[in-house]
């Protein structure tokens, strides 16, 4: 089983603190979500159905026709394999460990790539796959390069594969508006600037062939009635998500300011969250959650992916959890 953010409940166990008392910014999920009204009774008591305007309402939020709604970027991370004759799968990293895991379990041949050093597709690869924004260094790849880059792969029937999960802070750097192009395939979810991440709600960009593989392969009924009913909602509130932009760039750069302050200046991130690299990761994360506050610690390299506090009162406890900490001296920051 892989490490993930959340995971709440067992770090509860393992220190010996409370469940309710714990401050959890080890994912980057918005902490303010979008407010889901109540549900309506038909919801919970009749089978979905696709006529409820959750596609309508999508295909105006991403600027395209060519989606499908599924259970989340994971069910489509699971069943690419299945979609994909792809052998050889490059992905930079670090990166979402899922996709490699997906691959390997497929028995396909992982190619770890670099971030830095990937200028065009690596020609001994049937599939690129990429995180952008990365998770969780924030490495971004600009459009019009990942454009030539699907045109360049798709001459040789091979596949660039896109997981923009983080990617709807900054929506005029999505690949959305040109879903369909071939050998593109894109994935959307609701579960991060939405905060939606219990709706289990995501989307395939994909060309009409594997969208009709993809939704034969997940079967009816794929996404919850009350999951269409807020998803539909939310991605047709335009004002929340304009307010909602503004408000989490403004808290990203007081983030990167509070660690900054506390020697643990940021080497990337997003506007949902700040990546650190320091040797000491592992130590900074016990000594957080001794604070009951939970971060994301990684190994290779070794960092920490600090996620967004929500109330006046989370960023106090934070402030106090950092200036708590002594990192040892022989563990100075990492300088990229």
């Amino acid at each position: 089983m892989l490490e993930h953010g959340g995971h709440l409940r067992q770090a509860a166990r393992a220190y010996g603190t409370p469940f309710e008392s714990w401050l959890d910014l080890s994912t980057g999920i918005n902490p303010d979500p979008w407010p889901v009204p109540p549900i309506p009774g038909p919801c919970w008591n009749r089978l979905p159905e696709e006529e409820d305007g959750l596609e309508a309402a999508a295909q105006a939020y991403f600027q395209t026709p060519h989606l499908l709604p599924t259970a989340g970027s994971q069910a489509t991370i699971q069943i690419l394999p299945r979609l994909l004759s792809a052998q050889r799968i490059g992905i930079p990293t670090p990166t979402y460990a899922e996709h490699a895991h997906a691959w390997r379990t497929a028995g396909r041949d992982v190619v770890p790539l670099s971030h830095a050093s990937l200028e065009m597709p690596p020609d001994d690869v049937d599939l690129l796959l990429l995180v952008n924004p990365n998770n969780p260094t924030g490495c971004r790849y600009a459009p019009a390069t990942l454009l030539a880059w699907a045109e360049r792969l798709a001459k040789n029937k091979r596949w660039l594969v896109v997981d923009e999960a983080f990617m709807d802070t900054t929506p005029t750097e999505s690949l959305s508006p040109h879903a369909g192009t071939p050998g593109l395939i894109l994935l959307r979810s609701l579960g991060k600037f939405f905060g939606l991440a219990g709706a289990r709600c995501g989307f395939l960009l994909a060309p009409p062939a594997i969208r009709t593989q993809a939704s034969s392969a997940l079967g009816p009924w794929s996404l919850a009635g009350p999951t269409r009913f807020a998803a539909s909602l939310a991605l047709q509130d335009r004002t929340w998500q304009t307010t909602t932009r503004s408000r989490l760039a403004t808290d990203a750069r007081r983030l990167g300011e509070l660690l900054s302050t506390h020697h643990l200046p940021p080497s990337g991130g997003t506007d949902l969250f700040q990546w650190v690299r320091t040797p000491a990761a592992r130590y900074i994360q016990d000594h957080m959650a001794r604070q009951a506050v939970l971060v994301r610690a990684f190994d290779d390299p070794p960092s920490l992916r600090f996620g967004l506090p929500g109330r006046e009162a989370d960023w106090v406890r934070l402030e106090r959890a950092l200036a708590a900490i002594i990192v040892p001296t022989l563990l100075p920051p990492i300088n990229d």
